[in-house]
């Protein structure tokens, strides 16, 4: 969408030209007007008129290699160079000359009053009117009411383009579009809600992870509506003087106003939306915006044309005041996008990139399990940037599942060097975490093995895609991700009879998988269907806090450990079982050190 930006001057800028005048004054003017009021003369002028006791003061600077005289009545203002003269001192004492122990004013002393004191103190009057009009003009809310423009609203202003962003440039979240669909429809025709009698939400809340499109998901609905969008983050109304956050909301909301019907949407508010918890010594610039934003979103109709949207990905830290029903009536989820969704957003921004025909966007949609929306499109950007490496004028297929495990694992380490024992060891661990998946029911299939080490740290992985849509997991698929996260370090021990620190990650995967299935899912007979376990910032991480005693903490422990160490003695028991075809596809994935799901199966299911 095409931007329209004011070019309003601050206040600084006029004291800027201000403090240069003054400087051209001191440093240019003033010598200037000095050197105008001196004559030079030659030396045998400064003789004459020593000889014929005409000279008034007199001032040598051997430093200047100069002699500066004046007349008897001082009215006039000599200067000569020095010459090699033994005598002159003598001379000067007979005409009854003065020494000067000062430096002769070189200038008339009106003129030097006028450019030192009067002309600065004007300046200084004429500023000062100036500001009294403005403090005048903040006083009574007037536009020019910002000082150095500290108050006044820096929001990104998007009027209506033929190129903005539509509802088709944004994929995979169907839901959200619908809800604000509604929005865009009342713009274009609120006649229709108004003869009824239903009036819009006067804000409408964008909640969801990182990455998920919820500011594209907003220029969206301006790029539909075809009206102005006035784009700002929350943390961009915070300033060091107290006051002017709150000021700038009201200019936000004046210049909204004007140009309604229009859009506001205010990025990460949770920046100045947080919940007021009467601390002393809390941020009262944040607590005075805040306020004045829950005012001005009382102050003006449902009806004026003017929606407000949010976006948040901290829904939980905002205050109760703020997402009460009449100010944002309305939340939006916008999640992270299901295997439809992932494939609808790599085809949206494959569009921009020349790519093979062959290319199965399911088959990348579900090894990219998880993504987000701008995660995907990095994925796209990434495969582009390797076909250019490859010198290829098209992405294929190859190019999308590499860049896939360049933004799980990072990019492979050309220059590490693995030992032979280690690089048997490595095979080993993920031929054990692959074969342990195998031969559970529930498990999702293999889809790649490798043992090329990436830049994340990880020596080798083994990826596992799942075959569509996957929104609840039983207890036996959780038991048995936790056996497949310890078939690395149980082949380990299998076969070299050690450990080794390459299973430090499965570890940390398995010990929290198996303490949110005894403190969050219920799945523990003891604790039945209660809740050990809280998730706080469930789209930033999902950070987790327990809220039980220490006794019970302790036995969370001692289930833990022995849950974890059932599924890792299962996992032993089924490489022990299968240890001819765990030496068979170590030995293979050693001298290839990539093999795919499919050539795995094969030498599985071999006789």
């Amino acid at each position: 969408m095409q931007e329209v930006k004011k070019p309003r001057k601050p206040l600084i800028y006029y004291y800027a030209i201000v403090l240069a005048v003054l400087l051209l004054f001191n440093f240019l003017l003033m010598p200037w007007a000095a050197e105008r009021q001196v004559q030079e003369v030659g030396y045998d002028t400064f003789i004459e008129m020593t000889e014929k006791e005409e000279i008034g003061q007199v001032q040598i600077n051997q430093e200047d290699n100069e002699v500066i005289f004046t007349n008897k009545d001082g009215d006039k203002i000599y200067k000569t160079g020095m010459v090699e003269d033994p005598g002159m001192t003598e001379r000067l004492y007979a005409s009854g000359a003065k020494f000067s122990g000062q430096i002769i004013e070189q200038m008339s002393p009106v003129l030097s009053f006028i450019l030192s004191w009067i002309l600065p103190i004007a300046i200084f009057i004429g500023i000062g009117q100036y500001m009294s009009r403005k403090l005048m003009n903040r006083a009574s809310g007037g536009p020019d009411s910002m000082i150095f423009g500290m108050g006044k609203s820096n929001a990104k202003v998007y009027v209506k383009s033929s190129e903005g962003i539509r509802f088709s440039d944004v994929a995979g979240e169907d839901e959200a579009k619908e809800n604000l669909s509604e929005i865009v429809d009342y713009l274009h025709n609120p006649a229709k809600y108004r003869e009824i009698g239903a009036s819009m939400p006067k804000g409408i809340l964008l909640v969801g992870p990182p990455g998920t499109g919820k500011t594209m998901l907003a220029k969206a609905v301006a790029g539909e509506s075809n009206v102005p969008f006035f784009s700002m983050s929350g943390s961009e109304f915070v300033e060091m003087f107290v006051g002017m956050g709150a000021s700038k909301v009201r200019d936000l909301f004046r210049q909204a106003k004007e140009k309604a019907p229009c859009i506001v949407f205010i990025d990460e508010i949770d920046a100045i939306g947080q919940k007021r918890d009467g601390r002393v010594g809390g941020n009262d610039e944040r607590e005075q915006t805040l306020n004045q934003l829950l005012t001005e979103m009382d102050g003006f109709e449902s009806n004026n044309g003017v929606i407000i949207l949010a976006a948040t990905n901290r829904p939980e830290s905002l205050d109760p005041a703020l997402t009460r029903p009449g100010r944002f009536d309305r939340r939006v989820p916008v999640e992270l996008p299901d295997l439809k969704g992932r494939e609808e957003i790599l085809k949206v921004h494959a569009k921009k990139v020349k790519l093979d025909e062959s290319v199965d966007f399911n088959k990348i949609a579900r090894m990219a399990s998880g993504a987000s929306g701008a995660e995907l499109a990095n994925i796209i950007n990434e495969a582009a940037l390797r076909a250019v490496r490859e010198n290829r004028s098209f992405v294929t297929e190859a190019d999308l599942e590499e860049s896939i495990e360049v933004v799980i694992a990072g990019y492979q380490k050309k220059n590490a060097i693995l030992t032979d024992k280690e690089k048997r060891v490595v095979a080993y661990h993920e031929i054990g975490h692959a074969l342990v998946a195998a031969k559970q029911n529930n498990s999702a299939p293999v889809q790649k093995i490798t043992i090329v080490p990436r830049t994340s740290g990880a020596l080798g992985y083994t990826m596992q895609v799942e075959e569509g849509n996957h929104y609840l997991m039983s207890q036996e698929e959780l038991e048995n991700k936790i056996a497949t996260l310890t078939g690395g370090r149980a082949a380990e021990e299998l076969v070299f009879h050690s450990s080794s620190t390459g299973a430090s990650n499965d570890i940390e995967q398995a010990t929290k998988l198996a303490r949110s299935m005894i403190t969050r899912y219920g799945m523990s007979k003891d604790f039945d269907m209660v809740a050990m376990e809280t998730v706080n910032n469930q789209y930033l991480g999902g950070d987790t806090s327990l809220s039980c005693s220490a006794e019970t903490q302790a036995e969370i422990d001692r289930q833990v450990v022995e849950l974890v160490k059932k599924q890792h003695e299962k996992a032993a028991e089924i490489l022990a079982d299968n240890r001819e075809k765990l030496d068979q596809l170590a030995d293979y994935l050693y001298d290839r050190e990539t093999i795919t799901g499919e050539e795995f199966m094969n030498i599985l299911n071999a006789a």
